[in-house]
């Protein structure tokens, strides 16, 4: 995958430990692979709230998921790498 943009997004909702721990693990690699992560409150959209209720966290780049609920390092790396 071609990187167009160094955003990853991250679909999230306040009280979820899954959607805490992702982006602490984010933040970590955050400086070494050069993104900007863009925290997204779903329970402030009720489309983004109907589409993702059942899957966050959910992460993105380019408008493509690449990965739900869990953190999943392999993944990130293989959007980033070049």
């Amino acid at each position: 995958m071609r990187i167009l943009t160094p955003d990853v997004i991250v679909y999230h909702r306040e009280s979820c430990h899954l959607c805490d721990d992702v982006v602490a693990s984010l933040s970590q690699l955050q400086k070494e692979l050069g993104y900007k992560i863009k925290p997204i409150d779903i329970d402030k959209d009720p489309e983004l709230n109907k589409k993702y209720n059942a899957d966050v966290p959910v992460v993105m780049v380019n408008d493509e998921v690449i990965f739900y609920h869990f953190f999943d390092e392999k993944a990130l790396r293989a959007v980033f790498s070049i």
